[in-house]
Order: structure tokens, then sequence, then C-alpha cells
């Protein structure tokens, strides 16, 4: 009788600790003898590796591990770190029934008898991708915004600075300062509404239209197909075409009733290279001449342009042309450091 109770009570605990074993769904959990082969396998290792258990029972744990880490001896070392240490720490990419890798963290441990003698090993993880695909977003955006930050800073340091030095008094200083920096951060503005993924050169144009309350005149003409911007394109077209008008409105064709603006772009194909042709022209103005010193305007124009293609400015008496020839990949950039390369 006595013998009897034993016996359904020690049934009875192994019917529990299956149990657990199978209800750990969250976790692979897999044992192994001392050559390797797999004995156990629950639930939570079929759902996260794929194998059932008829068929992976008897097979070397060897086939969950990259054969990189199997000829780095790694299965072998967390073996030995399991009888040394009583744990073998884990914690890099694994394979999938279907070939697939998913990152995982988890222990091996070495698995004793009674008398204490090692009889195997059981292998416990779980499968951590999704957190280890967060955590490298998080670092490319922080190193994304790193970027960005210092690009702005960058380019509100040289506006603030170059405006002093071509300004006559501290007056006009400070109005193309605030104009400056104002159409700079309306561009942030609207890449901002598109989660910094880029906006397009219609939504550019129109916005520097807006800003200078060229929204409704038919002095302000533009055309062109729908041409996606990244961020980087995005903010230099915007600061481009800010001085762009803003000169025009003091020396160029706005600056009397009678002249207009014409922006035209276009894509062309070069032998599989997408190239964009963008053109600033102004018509119907006073006669232009060439400037006996390059101002902040200009070089600003050329040197944030010039990072995507050509750049010609033409001083034409009948009107000022910009054109430029760019690469529309490079005007595509989604990132800074991309743009960098």
């Amino acid at each position: 009788m006595i013998m009897r109770l034993f016996s359904n009570s020690s049934r009875s605990r192994e019917r529990f600790l299956e149990a657990i074993l199978q209800s750990a769904i969250e976790y692979a959990i897999i044992s192994m003898d001392l050559d390797g082969l797999v004995t156990t396998w629950n639930e939570g290792a079929r759902r996260i590796l794929g194998w059932d258990e008829a068929e992976i029972i008897g097979k070397p744990a060897a086939v969950i591990f990259t054969q990189e880490d199997l000829q780095g001896g790694i299965l072998k070392r967390e073996m030995t770190a399991a009888l040394a240490e009583g744990h073998g720490n884990d914690e890099r990419w694994h394979v999938r029934k279907d070939g697939s890798l998913f990152w995982a963290s988890g222990q091996m441990m070495a698995l004793t008898s009674d008398d204490g003698e090692v009889e195997g090993f059981v292998k416990i993880l779980r499968d951590r991708t999704e957190q280890r695909e967060n955590e490298q977003r998080q670092r490319v955006l922080m190193h994304e915004l790193s970027h960005r930050m210092k690009n702005t800073l960058a380019v509100v340091q040289a506006i603030t600075s170059q405006s002093f030095r071509n300004a006559s008094c501290m007056e006009d200083a400070e109005q193309a300062i605030s104009a400056r920096i104002n159409a700079f951060s309306k561009a942030h503005d609207i890449l901002l509404q598109q989660n910094w993924l880029g906006t397009t050169m219609a939504t550019i144009v129109e916005a520097t239209a807006t800003n200078l309350g060229l929204e409704s005149s038919a002095r302000f003409q533009s055309v062109g197909p729908a041409v996606e911007l990244g961020p980087r394109a995005a903010l230099a077209f915007s600061l481009v075409l800010h001085e762009l008008v803003t000169n025009a409105n003091k020396y160029g064709a706005l600056s009397v009733g009678t002249g207009t603006i014409e922006i035209v772009w276009s894509v062309r194909d070069e032998a599989g290279d997408k190239r964009l042709n963008f053109s600033w022209r102004e018509v119907g103005g006073p006669v232009v001449e060439v400037p006996s010193r390059k101002g902040f305007g200009c070089r600003l124009i050329t040197s944030s342009l010039s990072a995507f293609g050509e750049v010609t400015v033409d001083y034409a008496p009948t009107g000022l042309i910009l054109r430029l020839d760019a690469s529309l990949q490079k005007l595509q950039y989604k990132n800074y450091s991309d743009a960098e390369e």
C-alpha cells in the first residue's frame, strides 16, 4: 500500500513537471544527452524552432546553431561552461527548421543524477529577435538624430555668421537671420509631418511661395512631375528657394510690377541613371548685371545644391537663370549618413 502511494505520488509529480514544461510556450526547453542528442523537446521549442518533438528526438541539438558558431566551437564551449560554472550563457543567432535565423538569449545547464553524475544538458532559450531589431532601430535613429542635429546647428551657425558679415547694419542682419531660419524651420515642419522620410519638390516650392506671400500670385509659376526628395535635399531646396525669392524681391524680377518667376523641373533617364533637371528663370525684371562679389545667398545656393549635382548660375541680362542637373538617387537619400557617403 505504501509503495503504491509512493508510486502514484511519483507519477503525479512527473505529470506536474511535464505540464509545467509544456506550458512554458515562450521558452524553448531542450534537454540532450552527453553526446548532444536531443532527449526532450517542449511545446515552446516546437513553436520557436519549428521541429515537432517526434522528428527531433535523437537528433543532434547542433542543428539549431549556425554553421559559423559550430565551426567556432560555441556548442562545446557552452557545455564546458555548464560543467565548470553551472551554466553557460547564450545570446546569439540560432537556426529554425526552415533555415531562417532568429536572435535568442538563454542558458545551457548540466543535468545530474541523484548521485551527482552528469547525465546531459538542458538548454533554455527565448526568441529575442523583435527586441534586438528594436534596439538596432533605436541605435540607427539616435545616429541619424545626431547627424541631423549637427547639420542643423551647422546651418544655423552659417546663417547667423554670414548674415552678420554681409549686413550693412544690425537691423538688416536681424531681419535676414530671422527670415532664413524661419524658412529652414518651415521645411523642418514639412518633414516632421512626413515622419522625416522626405517630401515632394512641389510641396517645397508651394511652401516657399506661401511663406513669402506668393501662393496666389500669377508672377510665381511652377510646373513639374511628382518628385520625391529626401530630408537633406528638401532642406537644401527650401533655403535655396528662399534666397532666390528674396533676391528677386530686392533686385530681380519681383522688384518691378512686370517680372515673373518660372520654376520648371523634369526627370530624365540616362542609361539607367535617373537625373533631375531643375531650373529657376526670372523674366521681365530689370536688366541683370553680374555681381562684383558673391554674397551669402549666392554661396549658399551653390554649396547647397552642388552636393547633389552640377549647378550653373547665368546672370543673363534678361533675367537670372539657375540650373541644376542632379542625381535623383542622391536627392532621395533618406538619411544624412547615406547622403554624406
